[in-house]
Order: C-alpha cells, then sequence, then structure tokens
C-alpha cells in the first residue's frame, strides 16, 4: 500500500484544526492542539516546529503564546504541506525529475510515464486547499473538480447494449 507518513498526516490534521478557527484569530498552544486532535504531545511539537519552520504557521511565545497559520487557507495546498513534510511527491523513485534518483533510470523503459504520472499527481493535489479539508466550509460544499463524479448510473450488464 502506498501512503503519505503519519507525520504528513497528522500535519494536515493539525493545519485543519487551525484553519478552522483562523476566521477567529485564535492562537493554539501545543497541548490544546495535541488534545483537541487526539495526538501525543511530543508528536505535535515537533510537527508544529517543522510547519513553522517551513513558514505554515506563525508562532508566538509567552503565557498566551501558540501557533496560528501564517496564511490564509485558502493559500495553502495539500501539495505544500507534504513537500514540507515528506519532499517532493513521487510515487516511485524514478517518477522524480531528479537525475540519478535510480540507479536504472539510463535504461528504464517506465521512467517518463511514472514523471506523468507523478506530476498529474501533483497536478491534483495543487487543487487542493486547506481550506477544502476544513469541515463545514463552504469549500467543502463543492468539492474540487478532479474529484467530481461525472456518471452516477450503473454500468449496464455484460452483453447490454450502451445507452
Amino acid at each position: 500500500m502506498l501512503r503519505m507518513s503519519r507525520i504528513t498526516d497528522y500535519g494536515i490534521v493539525l493545519l485543519t484544526h487551525l484553519a478552522a478557527d483562523e476566521a477567529a484569530e485564535q492562537v493554539h498552544n501545543a497541548r490544546e492542539l495535541a488534545a483537541r486532535a487526539g495526538l501525543p504531545l511530543p508528536v505535535v511539537s515537533k510537527i508544529l516546529k517543522t510547519l513553522t519552520r517551513e513558514g505554515f504557521l506563525l508562532s508566538q511565545r509567552g503565557i498566551k503564546g501558540g501557533y496560528a497559520l501564517a496564511r490564509r487557507p485558502e493559500e495553502i495546498t495539500v501539495a505544500s504541506v507534504i513537500d514540507a513534510l515528506e519532499g517532493p511527491i513521487a510515487l516511485t523513485d524514478c517518477g522524480t525529475e531528479l537525475h540519478g534518483a535510480c540507479e536504472r533510470e539510463s535504461r528504464c523503459a517506465v521512467r517518463q510515464p511514472w514523471q506523468r504520472i507523478n506530476r498529474e499527481v501533483r497536478r491534483a493535489l495543487e487543487q487542493v486547499r486547506l481550506s477544502d479539508l476544513v469541515q463545514g466550509s463552504d469549500a467543502c460544499a463543492t468539492p474540487p473538480a478532479f474529484l467530481a463524479i461525472t456518471d452516477l448510473a450503473p454500468a449496464p450488464p455484460s452483453g447490454a447494449p450502451a445507452e
């Protein structure tokens, strides 16, 4: 099974919690975010520090300190969060645009198709904004275009003529 790391998954969860309160311009500390998301505090602290260093969060010290989004949720893409927490998005080593990522690249027949697939996956993830993930937002009412289901009619039985 191919999947992103738990750290990235948790990072996106934490950002959505912050985005849900973004209009109120609230600052949340790591302990509060950990409890709210049901995640271990040490992991949350590590992720928040990384997201701050990568420019997604603002950190405020002091008794009323904590974290807040550095940008509006509409300006943060899922692709950019994955890049910050995992590195470049690639389904395979040969799918990256980096030369030398795979020892077989000079004789690989599927390198270019994988690069195309990776570009399409990235393009899809760039269309999903943090605001799309916040439950109850207007963005959630209309899913991104690539998620739209175009044909809800069941497939005709085999051998039956298609309409």
